[in-house]
């Protein structure tokens, strides 16, 4: 298997995986008792975006502190999820729906905020478009990065290779945390985030170019042979 370390994989973007290690140990125990129960990984996921998905109508009604705690399960079931395949196993499919939902969930509280005030909604939609950055250069890294067996567990085991960047997962909790909690700021902290998203964008570009662009690796021979 080809392994190659990348960039983006230094110190200074690592937040996330620094803080696995407090993390993922409750989330273990958690999720190793909801496989127990025959909970698959998947209802989880399913499960908690529909709680996420709730904070919408809140976020659409000034219900800011309602959506912020509907945002947290959202959040905390996105780990557990991960917890429980771990327990099973990962699928292909399960990666697939964590990560489609994810943006999708993601957007949807940019649109929450659009709706409760239209001030709100150029903010907004710069937000959901930076979204678009982020999501794009993610997820054509991990698929050329499947393409070359490029492989990497530093934020653990997953379904597919996981880039990182400024904008991950605990910042964008931070961030979301802070719309609900300054609504009246939800216009400059949006700004400022989707500022961040862009850097994301453009160090995952630079990764990229530095990967497959400089000196691409060779396609591994097929195992079969």
């Amino acid at each position: 298997m080809l392994v190659r370390k990348v960039g983006l994989e230094s110190d200074c973007f690592m937040l996330d995986a620094t803080l696995r290690r407090f993390v993922d140990p409750p989330l273990n125990r958690i999720g190793a008792g909801i496989a127990r129960a025959g909970v698959s990984a998947n209802a989880v996921t399913i499960a908690g975006f529909l709680i996420g998905m709730a904070a919408l109508p809140l976020l659409a009604g000034g219900h800011y502190l309602a959506a912020l705690l509907l945002i947290l399960v959202n959040r905390i079931f996105d780990g557990l999820d991960g917890a429980v395949a771990r327990q099973t196993r990962l699928s292909d499919f399960g990666g697939y729906l964590d990560i489609v939902f994810d943006f999708i969930f993601y957007s949807a509280v940019a649109f929450g905020f659009a709706l409760g005030d239209p001030a709100h909604a150029l903010p907004a939609l710069f937000l959901v478009w930076s979204f678009v950055g982020t999501g794009t250069t993610f997820l054509a890294y991990a698929i050329l990065a499947e393409r070359y067996r490029i492989t990497t567990e530093i934020r653990g085991a997953k379904s597919l290779y996981y880039l990182g960047g400024l904008t991950e997962g605990t910042e964008t909790i931070v961030a979301m945390a802070l719309f609900c909690l300054l609504p009246e700021h939800f216009p400059l902290l949006a700004l400022i985030f989707g500022a961040m998203c862009w850097i994301t964008t453009a160090t995952r570009v630079a990764a990229a170019w530095m990967t497959f662009g400089r000196n691409p690796p060779r396609l591994p021979r097929d195992d079969g042979r």
